[in-house]
């Protein structure tokens, strides 16, 4: 079987979450890289050098430049008549173009899958994450998302696949990019970060949230994160929630302060290595997933904590 993966970009760097993905298709069989962007000559290169890879298709084109998916799923589909496969991170952008690839090509879409049962068989979470269901595909091809916290990552050095530039679809017409708002911290970003703080709705307000979580973070080089009540609340912005509609994490460490542990959470930090929860509400359901639990007011705690270390 040959797979093909989508590669996550931005026109400068290779992210992180295609290296999961290229485990995954490892295990379907042989893997090509798809790179589509514009002036993306040096992430084509970085993916040449990945771990397992045979070959990567470089679409380089002032079309692909924001990786609208009205415009990079024909690319997409055009390259499947020589692949079985084909797999996306399931980061936005691969979530964004995923289903675009999977109507085009009349197949059902596989989400979010965990691990690879066999050459049509996969598994998934259903319920935010509270089961784990089996799939098996009945489809000539296959569309899959991967999630990325369920795989190792490949290497990034050792190979030394073929490049081969492929012919650009062009600009369907249908969307065009207007401007984005990125957001930048000095502090790991919450996908890719070993440590990662959390806080909740009883940090009351932002500047609580900021005197409290914030020198704790910076103490132990995290990232930050938050419950979506936290970011319902405005205390930190979208970009920070951890959870089933915000981003799934499995860090080294992941400790909780003030997250009373709902399920949507659970499912978007269940994984971590170590959870450690800080809660005054000893029958909080974050308990039950915690590795170290603290049942303690978290405004002497933390504090407390963050001047031991």
């Amino acid at each position: 079987m040959k797979t093909l993966v989508y590669v996550d970009h931005d026109n400068a760097n290779l992210g992180d979450a295609t290296l999961a993905t290229v485990t995954a298709a490892a295990k379907l069989g042989e893997v090509h890289l798809l790179v589509a962007g514009a002036g993306c000559g040096a992430v084509g290169e970085a993916a040449a050098k990945i771990a397992g890879v045979g070959k990567v298709h470089v679409a380089d084109d002032a079309a692909f430049e924001h990786q609208l998916a009205e415009n990079v799923a024909p690319l997409v589909t055009s390259l499947m008549d020589h692949h079985d496969a084909v797999l996306f991170p399931a980061t936005t952008t691969g979530k964004n173009i995923a289903p675009r690839v999977a109507a085009l090509l009349d197949v059902m879409q596989i989400s979010d899958i965990l691990s690879v049962e066999g050459d049509k068989s996969f598994t998934r979470p259903i319920y935010a994450g509270n089961a784990i269901a089996t799939v098996e595909s009945t489809d000539a091809k296959l569309v899959i998302t991967v999630r990325g916290t369920a795989f190792d990552k490949a290497e990034a050095e050792g190979g030394s696949a073929a490049i081969e530039a492929v012919a650009s679809t062009g600009d369907a017409g249908k969307s065009s990019f207007i401007g984005a708002e990125i957001a930048k911290s000095e502090r790991p970003e919450l996908t890719s970060a070993k440590i990662i703080v959390s806080g909740g709705r009883a940090l009351k307000d932002s500047e609580t949230f900021e005197s409290v979580i914030m020198p704790l973070a910076d103490k132990l080089g995290a990232g930050v994160g938050a419950s979506r009540a936290a970011v319902d609340a405005g205390y930190v912005p979208n970009d920070y929630q951890v959870g089933q509609t915000g981003k799934i994490v499995a860090p080294e460490v992941y400790i909780a302060i003030g997250i009373s542990g709902a399920i949507q959470h659970l499912a978007g930090m269940k994984d971590s290595k170590t959870i450690i929860a800080i809660n005054k509400d000893e029958d909080a359901p974050i308990f039950q997933v915690a590795d170290i639990g603290l049942v303690a007011d978290l405004y002497k705690a933390v504090p407390e904590l963050t001047e031991g270390l």
